[in-house]
């Protein structure tokens, strides 16, 4: 991904982060002198240069032309992540209650990094168990999140393709649909559909008892396959709870 794509996601405008990253490339400068450099009309590099200081990607040289200094990347973008989690616990604080809880419906999330997302949110919020069934190419994606589970002592039940380095959980090994997911959380929601590349990835997300049952069922059903397939000497540990 372009780096100036990239930095947009920490609040720069574009023309803000072309000049933010020509700091870099040349060092402290005037207005004048990162206007000539990039080609930006010198009102838009003021109001530009303006920006990054107000928004802590850049500072103010002192002395008898205002030169300006970039603030290191990592400073910057950790500095906003500070912020924004600060807001986060605040927002939480303020966040309306609803009047009815809709959980028993069922939610389409449409995106391969909005699925990716929830899936990830869905595994650091569980609180007991995941049972996942998907390509090993597609379980890589969640190793992280599924390793912390496994650290923390969860239950992590595991069905895919090819052999997995992940300790402490039970892995089945059988031939799985590429792009198809499959993730029940604690035995009370449930994520199921493609994940493609890109906006064609669509996935259904409910807290239904009814399919968190059918898929719970699904998936033992799977597993007892699997045993009597491939006579795996590690049985499943005990039915899907």
């Amino acid at each position: 991904m372009d780096v100036v794509v990239l930095l947009t996601h920490f609040g720069l405008t574009q023309q803000e982060a072309k000049i933010y990253l020509t700091l870099f490339s040349y060092g402290d400068l005037t207005g004048y002198e990162a206007a000539k450099v990039t080609g930006i009309s010198r009102s838009n590099t003021y109001s530009a240069l303006a920006g990054l200081v107000e928004k802590g990607a850049a500072r103010l040289v002192e002395g008898a032309a205002a030169r300006y200094t970039p603030v290191p990347i990592g400073e910057f973008c950790g500095n906003c992540i500070y912020s924004l989690q600060k807001d986060v616990e605040t927002l939480k604080k303020m966040q309306p209650k609803r009047r009815r809880e809709n959980s028993s419906g069922y939610i389409t999330i449409a995106g391969e990094k909005h699925i990716l997302l929830k899936m990830r949110n869905l595994l650091l919020g569980a609180r007991e168990r995941v049972y996942a069934s998907m390509s090993a190419q597609l379980m890589e994606r969640i190793l992280p999140e599924l390793r912390g589970m496994t650290e923390r002592g969860l239950k992590v039940v595991i069905i895919t393709d090819q052999p997995l380095d992940l300790p402490g959980a039970t892995v089945y090994c059988t031939e799985k649909k590429q792009k198809q997911i499959r993730l029940i959380v604690d035995s009370g929601s449930v994520l199921t559909g493609d994940l493609d590349d890109g906006e064609s990835s669509t996935c259904l997300y409910s807290k239904k008892d009814n399919l968190v049952n059918l898929f719970k069922e699904d998936l033992k059903n799977e597993i007892k396959l699997i045993e009597l397939t491939k006579g795996r000497e590690k049985s499943c540990q005990k039915s899907l709870s």
